[in-house]
């Protein structure tokens, strides 16, 4: 992330609510002592299971992305549902570019969404599932 927007003034990264917005925590101190840009954090709130049902929110006035590098992140990207959803609402505002983050990509699409930074690729099944717990301890696992 931070090779992708070295040239950045400032990024904004917005975690989607859960673990997207404790992953969106977490790359921010990482970044702060290291990247030449400043980080803020926001937090985008949807419903994953049904996006249509209830409006997104976000937890800062959208029109604070205008003209800005912004990082979408998420802990799994599965079918891209809700990656879709979340970055079709980024893009309402005129942003600088929208890069997508995910720390595990199953590969499972049924939407036409792509995350151009990836912690780790699992090629599963769709009977299995993948668990992230970010705490004092932080865990993968498949199931």
């Amino acid at each position: 992330m931070h090779e992708e927007h070295h040239r950045e003034r400032d990024v904004v990264l917005v975690g989607i609510s859960g673990r997207g917005i404790k992953l969106a925590a977490r790359l921010a101190q990482l970044l702060a002592d290291i990247a030449p840009f400043t980080v803020d954090v926001l937090e985008l709130t949807l419903d994953k299971d049904a996006p249509h049902a209830h409006p997104i929110g976000l937890s800062a006035p959208p029109e604070r992305l205008k003209g800005r590098a912004v990082v979408l992140v998420d802990d799994v990207l599965m079918s891209g549902r809700t990656l879709m959803h979340a970055a079709a609402h980024l893009v309402q505002v005129p942003v600088k570019r929208l890069t997508t983050v995910v720390l595990v990509d199953r590969r499972h699409r049924t939407f036409p969404i792509r995350a151009d930074i990836v912690g780790l690729t699992l090629s599963t099944t769709l009977q299995e599932h993948i668990s992230v717990e970010l705490g004092r301890r932080d865990k993968v696992q498949l199931s």
